[in-house]
């Protein structure tokens, strides 16, 4: 299975249309949008059923306001992909979880504060699951802003030690795009824009 990576698109999908790969799931880890309105998911809707992917999974990030607010709603106005807030799904023998949490970061959706709230969260996260996306990161892995501070969540981390998933994909810290192994797992931060709102970095593949 092939499956394509990317996130932090902020409303510039189009602008990457040309170099996102063909491959098997197309997998999206939140801000989605500019402003987290319900009408700018209809332009997404009509880029994802342009792309060539079997499945398209994606998991709402801090911008994207109108799957907290109203959810039924947000993913009516998507029905070529597979939305997962909370929850999971099978693809050939492949569990994905997708989870759009992180802690608080500005006054934005899915925030929640350090300590039991996320851990309760993250406790949700199946032991089974082989690619976890989430929309912020770990500690220590893709969570080092411009200014120094990192702003992973050490409570997923020690969730991830537990579960050991083959692949985390998430973004939320678009400065700090990039990849990092461990012996258990592969560390995404797929953001495709950069600090400056500029869709740059690459979509990145990972196979299973």
């Amino acid at each position: 299975m092939k499956i394509v990576c990317i996130s932090d698109t902020h409303g510039y999908h189009w602008k990457i249309a040309d170099s996102i790969p063909e491959g098997d799931v197309l997998l999206h880890a939140g801000d989605l949008t500019r402003r987290g309105h319900l009408e700018e998911l209809d332009d997404l809707d009509n880029f994802f059923a342009s792309l060539p992917h079997r499945h398209v999974l994606v998991t709402p990030g801090n911008h994207d306001w109108c799957f907290e607010e109203n959810p039924k709603a947000a993913e009516k106005r998507l029905p070529t992909c597979e939305v997962l807030i909370d929850r999971g799904v099978e693809i050939d023998g492949v569990h994905f979880w997708g989870s759009p949490w992180q802690p608080e970061f500005h006054d934005w959706a899915f925030n929640l504060p350090r300590g039991r709230a996320l851990a309760e969260k993250w406790a949700q996260i199946p032991e089974s699951t082989d690619v976890l996306v989430t929309h912020g990161p770990p500690q220590e892995f893709g969570d080092l802003c411009s200014d120094g501070r990192k702003e992973g969540c050490v409570d997923l981390l020690e969730r991830i030690e537990v579960v050991r998933p083959k692949l985390h994909v998430f973004g939320h810290i678009h400065e700090a795009y990039g990849c990092w192994e461990t012996d258990e797992t592969c560390f995404m931060n797929a953001s495709i824009c950069n600090l400056g709102y500029r869709p740059v970095n690459a979509p990145q593949v990972w196979e299973i």
